[in-house]
């Protein structure tokens, strides 16, 4: 495959050739169960930094948005000072935007990892038709911390509610005038729960992540 330039840092030389090791069937297995793997099992958790680097350059040059994103997303859960994250957003964005799943949020988010963290404390007894959803707001015309949260419960699928927000329809005035984009992945195990349950959860996820430091909209 063609090398790609990267945002990242240079590799060390032991866990690249350890990257390189894998074989093409192990890439190709890896590849095609990438975008049926939510974020938050994360796939890649016990490869080293620098593997994990090589293997987004990897991705780039297949044009392989899944496998890219579950790279991303691996540092970014790292915090892996190394890596510019926003400029390997705009790399896979420009080069695979057809196949990056819709759990990668387009910018970097320093807090993201804690609400993983947060979200996965949560969990329904029951299933259902209800949906718990994040937004990510944009505060930087008021705030020091650019980024707030919306927290959301509905019938309707993240995308769908979040675009009944934009376009007014039982809009709340902060997703209507500041909202971003839906923070998929944190969520995707509170899709399809007991409405009893999403009521609950709704209410004590917004508590939490609050309590955590976030600015905190909706949940209720």
């Amino acid at each position: 495959m063609r090398r790609m330039p990267s945002p990242f840092m240079n590799h060390g030389a032991c866990d690249v050739r350890r990257a390189q090791a894998h074989t093409p069937a192990w890439w190709r297995e890896f590849s095609q169960a990438a975008s049926r793997t939510p974020a938050a099992e994360r796939p890649l958790r016990l490869e080293p930094a620098a593997a994990i680097k090589w293997h987004f350059t990897q991705a780039l040059a297949a044009a392989d948005g899944a496998t890219g994103a579950h790279c991303i997303h691996e540092l970014w859960m790292r915090r892996e000072l190394t890596v510019n994250i926003d400029a390997a957003l705009d790399q896979l964005w420009g080069r695979a935007a057809p196949s990056i799943p819709d759990w990668l949020p387009m910018r970097d988010i320093e807090w993201l990892p804690m609400v993983y963290e947060i979200c996965a404390q949560f969990q329904a007894q029951a299933r259902g038709r209800t949906n718990i959803y994040l937004v990510l707001l944009d505060y930087s015309d008021s705030r020091a911390e650019p980024h707030a949260i919306y927290v959301g419960m509905s019938h309707y699928s993240a995308h769908q509610r979040f675009d009944q927000h934009k376009a007014g329809i039982r809009a709340a005035g902060s997703v209507l005038r500041r909202g971003l984009e839906v923070l998929t992945g944190p969520a995707l195990h509170l899709r399809n729960i007991r409405r009893r349950d999403a009521a609950r959860i709704e209410g004590e996820l917004a508590t939490a992540l609050q309590d955590a430091g976030l600015f905190v909209q909706g949940g209720h």
